[in-house]
């Protein structure tokens, strides 16, 4: 959630209001830009009074929640804007009586507005903001910070490497200049799009925009002495420490992301490991490993532990999708025969797995209807050049989903190196990609499936379904013989691919998977 001090802009109109000063509190601009933004709920009534900071309102926008909050001291005297209505940027939301001198007001007290977008040093600073990677993403904590302040960066350059809920990923920049300041250090986790770092051309520039946030640099924190036991060896088991466990200004427990992944993995709680071995008391992943922590897997009783946050997230996102996209079907079945003589002529030279010949031939059919290499981005439909797919990867904590971008322009060794790299990357807990994906594949086929739906991921088009190479009757000509059938189902987002574009996709699809060597070639 964004917190931003109201503008405490004057209001012109009415002399009446001028002999109160009165101010007008504003939807300020925020980063990244939105178009316009909805109220929520307003946090206090007319007449309630108010100290610098307090939340006023709470408003929503394409992908964010702002908070706009009371600048100086006084009294909420009339909201203008009611709950569900929609404003754009600037607009007056209420108005706002600072509280007088004679009530204890000073110079020093009347803080001056600082829009999210807009540095307090005039735009001599640009914020660099923690990255959605995906829409279940709440927060995510930098594991490596690749550059170092004092260094110029460039548009695209890799600033840090970043842990959500999901994977690892390199964060490139989205802006050039100098990296005046570190604002996270490493471990620490953040809110989605809050400030990580600033780019600017001198310090002075940086500490006046930090200041008018109320934020500082990135700190760091010197080596303590363990305050628990070393990890002991040959399996002995280790006690839990009797100091408290560290936490942070906000009241959250220091830990390292492994260590918070195998506390939710064992079902730890971590307030209850005590002080860590790392700096400051940090619990790490080898504080947890051999901790004597009762379980009630004993004498066949049952097990409970908590769903780690990929696995919430993995939930959220889809129970998402499958509420909010209208989802609707198409399903045909293959002669499966040709595709595999073809992956067998094709595998030495090439390197490719089945797999690999599906992808490239979803790729060349995208090409040919634009709708399905297209994505929902709010109320518009934008449709892009090339087929970037994702590859729909299982892991030991859950389903992730890699992308394979301009697939339609690369011939088939390219994409089969290209497939099993970024396939790589995601089992280690990297995804490469995320949200620029158009279209998805997922293929159950090595475990025997015949025929199962996916559900879409947003905001994708569609995903395909794709089962098992399975023995059966083809009927060719009037002719039975035996042979292989593959069932495959497509699942469309209906606001962007319609019925019959669905039916002559998935037609065209099944044509060239029926003839790969003139096609696939």
């Amino acid at each position: 959630m964004r917190s931003v001090r109201e503008s405490g802009h004057r209001q012109p109109k009415g002399p009446a209001e001028l002999a109160k000063n009165m101010t007008l509190v504003n939807l300020p601009e925020v980063s990244p830009p939105i178009s316009s933004a909805t109220v929520v709920r307003w946090l206090k009534r007319p007449g309630e009074s108010l100290a610098a900071g307090d939340p006023l309102v709470e408003l929503e926008a394409d992908e964010m929640v702002i908070l706009v909050e009371a600048a100086a001291p006084g009294t909420l005297a009339e909201i203008l804007v009611k709950s569900g209505q929609t404003v754009r940027p600037g607009a007056g939301l209420a108005r706002f009586e600072p509280r007088s001198p004679q009530l204890g007001q000073t110079d020093s007290s009347k803080e001056k507005a600082v829009p999210a977008s807009n540095p307090a040093s005039g735009g001599k600073a640009i914020p660099i903001l923690m990255p959605q990677a995906g829409n279940t993403m709440e927060e995510g904590t930098v594991i490596a910070w690749r550059v170092k302040e004092g260094d110029q960066i460039a548009v695209g350059q890799i600033l840090c490497e970043i842990e959500t809920d999901k994977a690892t990923m390199d964060f490139e920049s989205p802006d050039a200049g100098r990296l005046a300041r570190i604002v996270v250090p490493e471990g620490e986790p953040v809110a989605v799009k809050e400030l990580i770092a600033l780019l600017a051309d001198n310090d002075a520039d940086a500490d006046d925009y930090l200041a008018g946030q109320g934020k500082s640099p990135a700190v760091s924190v010197s080596c303590q002495t363990p305050t628990t036991s070393p990890v002991p060896k040959n399996g002995a088991v280790q006690k839990r420490s009797t100091v408290p466990a560290a936490v942070t200004a906000e009241g959250r427990v220091k830990a390292s992301p492994a260590a918070r992944k195998l506390a939710a993995e064992r079902g730890i709680e971590l307030s209850a490991v005590g002080a860590g071995s790392g700096p400051g008391g940090r619990i790490l992943s080898s504080d947890l490993r051999n901790i004597d922590f009762a379980t009630s897997a004993e004498n066949g009783a049952e097990i409970r532990k908590p769903l780690s946050k990929m696995r919430r997230a993995i939930g959220l996102n889809l129970q998402q999708s499958k509420q909010t996209v209208p989802h609707f079907y198409v399903r045909t079945t293959i002669d499966a025969d040709p595709l595999l003589a073809f992956y067998r002529d094709q595998r030495a030279a090439t390197n490719c797995t089945l797999n690999d010949l599906i992808v490239l031939a979803v790729g060349r059919t995208i090409r040919e209807f634009p709708a399905v290499r297209s994505q929902i981005v709010g109320n518009e439909i934008v449709e892009y050049p090339h087929a970037n797919i994702g590859i729909a990867v299982g892991t030991d904590e859950g389903l992730v989903v890699p992308v394979v971008t301009d697939v339609d322009t690369l011939p088939l060794d390219r994409l089969a190196a290209e497939t099993k790299r970024v396939v790589d990357q995601a089992r280690k807990g990297r995804l490469e990609n995320i949200g620029k994906g158009h279209f998805t594949i997922s293929n159950l086929g090595m475990f025997g499936v015949e025929e199962f739906s996916a559900i879409i991921n947003p905001p994708e088009s569609g995903i395909l379904a794709v089962s098992a190479a399975r023995e059966s009757v083809i009927v060719e000509n009037g002719a039975m013989r035996a042979g292989r059938s593959m069932t495959m189902t497509l699942s469309a987002d209906h606001r962007i691919v319609a019925g019959v574009m669905a039916a002559k996709f998935m037609q065209r699809l099944k044509a060239i998977l029926e003839h790969p060597s003139g096609e696939l070639a």
